[in-house]
């Protein structure tokens, strides 16, 4: 049973489609329009963490994916799921790289750990760069989006694109080694 189907269906009825801004390929600045409620659930699901993360981890992740679903129905919603899915993210650095804050967190993949935009999956497939969010080199970075949900920026607007996927992405590199044994041990 998947957690999604924990979430009872809404009538497959909206006014119109789902339309949000999302990074497609080749294609950093897009937007990605769902017609049905089984195409937004199948693309939220196609954002599943590696079963090798931890499932602290993973369970924080999902309340965030939990969280964009429902914005099938309402999607101010999905706000929520992006503060929901930066504290995954946040989570799975501290354990990672240690204590630190969540910006020195997010720069230390970057100068110490070797991240790179080739090394991310959504910006190796769409094209752009996020490396300057991560490093608070661009604004607004990535501690500074998380900063602003967290304490009711006023003008947040639209759903930050990609965000979901761009978190799935940053929780996986942070546990590429402990994905890649898994893989390895399941192979023997």
């Amino acid at each position: 049973m998947s957690f999604l189907d924990a979430i009872p269906m809404p009538e497959d009825r909206r006014d119109g489609a789902l339309v949000l801004p999302w990074p497609a390929r080749n294609m950093p600045a897009a937007f990605l329009s769902f017609s049905t409620l089984d195409e937004w659930r199948a693309f939220i699901k196609g954002l599943d963490l590696n079963a090798a993360v931890p499932e602290i981890v993973t369970l924080k992740f999902r309340r965030a994916q939990k969280l964009y679903f429902i914005g099938w129905i309402d999607a101010d919603v999905i706000k929520a799921g992006e503060l929901v899915a930066l504290t995954a993210l946040e989570l799975a650095l501290k354990d990672r790289y240690g204590k630190r804050s969540f910006a020195n967190l997010l720069k230390h993949m970057v100068a110490r750990d070797g991240l790179t935009d080739q090394l991310i999956p959504m910006t190796r497939k769409n094209g752009g760069t996020v490396i300057g969010q991560l490093t608070g080199q661009t604004r607004l970075s990535i501690a500074e989006i998380r900063n602003s949900l967290a304490h009711g920026d006023p003008f947040d607007g639209l759903p930050w694109a990609g965000l979901l996927e761009l978190v799935r992405d940053l929780i996986e590199y942070a546990y590429r080694d402990l994905i890649a044994h898994s893989a390895a041990k399941a192979l023997r």
